[in-house]
């Protein structure tokens, strides 16, 4: 057990456990020395409580030119201000980035409390996952014009009249127009993703869906898309909201191999009027099981699970980016049913 001040005592068990490095100090000479730590410092930083307690702090964790940073928060503290800020410090495997959490504490032994949440691990992914993204589309809308231009010249030479021809020459076009498509929803995926949480952002939902319906029974005018939702309904939601219902649109039209596609689309209450549901019903393929399983209930994605295109996990992370839920069903028409859960804003 981490030995504390009395008069912090009844933290010390939660302190103990949680994840994030604690340590207690005290100011001397304006430079902490170490009181306790609690078991996650340990693990995280590799130094045993022997050699870390009653030494001075920034000697075992603050490289040398890192050192005035650390006096200037440091200072901070002494004042009785608290610090937040990401830093860089040495631990027994090398430097490793943290968020810095300094707060003032006034008792006997203790003068503060320095709380640090590993960073480093989402940082570089962060930052690969950027890289990636802009190298990876970047590569891949130059190689589909290419693609595109060689294809179109191929086919010009090609004897016209043979259907297959035609056939091999349609099949080219969709690819590469997935293939397009594929890379603009990555960007999108990588905006959204990138954006902080909503917050309070009221949105007219109905707004919304009556736009994205005229558009697309423009678009697909052999499809019945029917409506039964009331004229207004504010909801807490991201200014991409739409992105998440012209996905869900979209994928019931889209995957209906029948020459007329149904869509019914319509409003649901949920825990007393607090939450609201917006339903999307079809009457195509049902999206597979094991699909279902990794959009919608977090399940281990593998090489033979993991969604066969990007337009539901994109639709999924919009509505998660405004506070809100997909679910994903099976409809009475036969297909499915799709379910953006957010919260009414009145």
């Amino acid at each position: 057990m981490v030995e504390v001040p009395e008069d912090v005592d009844g933290f010390s068990h939660l302190i103990e456990h949680i994840q994030d490095a604690v340590v207690g100090f005290e100011l001397v000479g304006s430079e902490p020395e170490v009181r306790w730590v609690n078991e996650a410092f340990v693990d995280l930083f590799g130094y045993s409580r022997d050699q870390i307690v009653n030494a001075r702090l920034n000697k075992y964790i603050v490289p040398e030119w890192l050192r005035r940073e650390a006096a200037a928060l440091d200072k901070r503290t002494d004042d009785g201000e608290v610090n937040y800020q990401r830093v860089q410090r040495q631990t027994f495997d090398g430097l490793q980035e943290f968020l810095y959490r300094g707060i003032p504490y006034d008792s006997d032994r203790v003068d503060g409390f320095a709380v640090y949440t590993p960073l480093t691990k989402v940082s570089r992914q962060e930052r690969q996952v950027q890289v990636l993204n802009r190298v990876l589309r970047h590569n891949l809308r130059n190689q589909v014009t290419v693609i595109e231009g060689n294809v179109d010249r191929l086919i010009e030479r090609l004897d016209r009249s043979d259907d297959r021809t035609d056939e091999i020459a349609t099949d080219a076009r969709e690819s590469i127009s997935n293939l397009r498509n594929l890379s603009e929803e990555v960007g999108q995926i990588h905006q959204i993703l990138g954006r902080p949480p909503t917050g309070d952002n009221r949105v007219d939902l109905m707004a919304v869906l009556d736009d994205t319906v005229e558009e697309f029974r423009k678009k697909y005018p052999s499809s019945v898309i029917k409506t039964d939702i009331p004229p207004t309904l504010f909801v807490r939601a991201s200014s991409n909201i739409r992105t998440a219902v012209e996905e869900l649109v979209e994928n019931a039209v889209e995957h209906n191999p029948a020459d007329q596609s149904h869509i019914w689309i319509y409003t649901q209450p949920v825990v007393e009027d607090e939450w609201i549901d917006l339903v999307i019903d079809d009457d195509g393929p049902t999206i597979p099981e094991s699909e279902r399983k990794v959009i919608a209930d977090g399940a281990e994605i593998t090489s033979h699970q993991h969604g066969s295109g990007l337009g539901l996990w994109l639709a999924k992370w919009t509505v998660e980016k405004s506070g809100g839920q997909l679910l994903i069903g099976e409809s009475s028409l036969g297909g499915n049913k799709l379910r953006i859960r957010l919260q009414t804003f009145e």
